[in-house]
């Protein structure tokens, strides 16, 4: 299983204060160095973390992977055209939102979603769609050119009981093998930790996993490289 690293937490504290520390391009590079498959960052409409200058930057310096998040509006479509990350992942975007609260509505968007996707597929650049753990919206996702999907994990990491989890857990398994048989690799995230992240890996038709808060937190405490190598540990089976 991949890892890759969300690094908008960094920048989050950095646009608290309006400075220039930390520099979310610094710990991109640290994680990098440390092994982390790829980096993810979600530019905002609002640019409430990550700024322009920092997709930019990252696009030139990382040797591994660049999964740029983003909501399927114009304005940072086209600087996602510019930028040309490895991959593009669409995900929903509220402003008043802390953070991405589920899946895209695939079936009432499809026309934009399926226009946008062509657009980044001229130039090259894989597309990711940030859904909900549904096959019926799986089986859009593929007619409408998506090249992979991410299952969105909150639901699974928010329940509270095991039967809850349980259940979360097998539908995000049954998706995932679902996407497979239709040619999607399929990627997972959003609230995995360093406990809840345990069943997911031994789900083997999950491709990558994109963790950001629960690695941030961690690193406040024991520094961001520990950090990182402790959930790789974990997440490769292997001691880094």
């Amino acid at each position: 299983m991949k890892l890759s690293i969300n690094i908008d937490h960094v920048a989050t504290i950095r646009q608290a204060r309006g400075e220039k520390d930390p520099d979310p391009v610094v710990a991109a590079l640290l994680c990098e160095q440390v092994g982390a498959d790829g980096i993810v960052c979600h530019l905002r409409e609002d640019r409430r973390h990550i700024q322009d200058r920092d997709v930019f930057i990252l696009r030139d310096k990382l040797k591994t992977k660049l999964d740029l998040e983003m909501g399927a509006s114009e304005e940072i479509i086209k600087i996602a055209l510019q930028v040309k990350p490895d991959l593009v992942t669409l995900v929903p975007e509220k402003r008043e939102e802390l953070t991405t609260e589920g899946g895209l509505n695939v079936e009432l968007q499809r026309e934009h979603l399926k226009k946008t996707i062509d657009r980044f597929h001229e130039q090259n650049i894989a597309v990711s769609l940030f859904i909900e753990p549904n096959k019926k919206v799986i089986e859009i996702s593929k007619l409408i050119g998506s090249d992979m999907v991410e299952l969105h994990t909150g639901i699974y990491a928010n329940a509270i009981t095991s039967q809850d989890k349980k259940n979360t857990l097998s539908s995000i398994s049954e998706s995932a093998i679902f996407a497979n048989s239709l040619g999607l690799r399929v990627n997972a995230g959003h609230g995995l930790n360093y406990e809840n992240i345990l069943p997911i890996v031994k789900l083997k038709t999950i491709y990558e996993v994109s963790i950001g808060f629960s690695i941030m937190s961690r690193a406040i405490f024991v520094g961001l490289d520990k950090a990182v190598s402790e959930m790789l540990t974990i997440v490769k089976g292997i001691k880094i």
